[in-house]
C-alpha cells in the first residue's frame, strides 16, 4: 500500500490520541499495514525524541509515546482552508469579485526578508502576474502586513484591490487559468478522488490497522491536493471541478472510517468533522 509518499514521521504524528499519546504496538501495526519496516519506525522514533517533538516511556511494541506541547501545535490541520473549501463547495461562500494583490520590492541586502514574504504569499493562494506582483481571489492583507511587521519588511508591501483585473486581455475565469496552474491542481484532486474511493472500499471489511492506514493515506492525499491549491471560488474554476467531487468523496470516506471506528482515540479520525458539516 505504501507509494512512498507517505513518510515514516507523517504516520507517526497521525497515530496521535486525544490524550497526546501514541500506542507504539498500534504505530508499528499500521506501518505495516502501509509497507514501512520496523526499524524504518524505530529510526523515525528516536530522530523525533532526538528534536524534542515526543518522549518515550517504555520498550520496542509495549512503549507509549507523547507527543510535547510543540508538536502538537504543530500538527493541528488548517481548518479555515478546509472550512472555506467546503463552504465553497456547498455554494456558502460566494465570490465578490475582488482581487486583492500584493507587491514588493525589497533591496538585495534584505532578501532573506524578501524570500520571506514570497513564501507566504505562495502559502496563501498568490498567482504571480508579473515580476514581484501577485494577486488572490481571497481577501490576505491582515496575513500579508502581520508577516511583512514580523520581518521588519512592511516598508516593502503594496497591497490593493480591484474588480477589474485584465491578464493579456483576459479576464474572470479565463485570467484565473493563466494565473494558476489548474491542470496540476486538477491531477491532485484526482489522485484524492482515487484514495477516497479506494477507502470507501475498503473501509467496511478491514482490520483495524489497515482502517487507520486508509485514513492515513486518505489525509495524507488531501493534504497534497490541497496544501498549493488557492481555493478559486467557484466562479473562478472550470465547471464539474474535480476539486469538489474529490472533496464530497473525502467527506464520505472520513464518515466511513470514523463509523467503522467509533471507539478508536484516534485524533485523525475527529479532526475534519467540524468543516465536513454543513452550517
Amino acid at each position: 500500500m505504501a507509494d512512498g509518499v507517505i513518510s515514516t514521521r507523517a504516520l507517526i504524528e497521525a497515530m496521535i490520541r486525544e490524550d497526546a499519546t501514541i500506542d507504539a504496538g498500534e504505530l508499528y501495526a499500521v506501518a505495516e499495514a502501509l509497507g514501512m519496516g520496523d526499524q524504518q519506525v524505530r529510526l523515525a522514533i528516536k530522530r523525533l525524541v532526538t528534536e524534542g517533538r515526543f518522549t518515550v516511556a517504555g520498550r520496542g511494541r509495549r512503549a507509549v509515546l507523547t507527543a510535547t506541547d510543540a508538536t502538537r501545535a504543530d500538527i493541528e490541520p488548517d481548518r479555515a482552508h478546509i472550512d472555506l473549501a467546503y463552504a465553497q463547495d456547498r455554494g456558502e461562500a460566494p465570490w465578490d469579485g475582488v482581487w486583492h494583490l500584493a507587491g514588493f520590492a525589497v533591496p538585495e541586502a534584505e532578501r532573506e526578508a524578501r524570500g520571506v514574504l514570497r513564501e507566504t504569499i505562495r502559502a496563501l493562494g498568490g498567482g504571480l502576474v508579473q515580476g514581484g506582483l501577485y494577486v488572490c481571489a481571497h481577501a490576505w492583507e491582515d496575513e500579508l502586513r502581520s508577516a511583512a511587521r514580523a520581518i521588519g519588511a512592511s516598508d516593502y508591501l503594496t497591497t490593493l484591490s480591484t474588480t477589474d483585473l485584465a491578464i493579456g486581455g483576459t479576464r474572470g475565469a479565463a485570467a484565473a487559468q493563466r494565473l494558476w496552474a489548474l491542470d496540476d491542481l486538477a491531477d491532485g484532486h484526482r489522485r484524492l478522488a482515487d484514495t477516497a474511493a479506494e477507502a470507501l472500499d475498503r473501509a467496511p471489511h478491514a482490520a483495524h490497522p489497515e482502517r487507520l492506514a486508509l485514513t492515513v493515506g486518505l489525509v495524507a492525499a488531501f493534504d497534497r491536493a490541497h496544501e498549493p491549491d488557492p481555493l478559486l471560488p467557484p466562479e473562478l474554476l472550470p465547471q464539474n471541478w474535480v476539486g469538489a467531487r474529490a472533496r464530497a468523496l473525502a467527506q464520505r470516506a472520513w464518515s466511513a472510517l470514523a463509523a467503522a471506528e467509533p471507539d478508536s482515540p484516534i485524533r485523525l479520525l475527529r479532526w475534519f468533522d467540524a468543516p465536513l458539516q454543513p452550517h
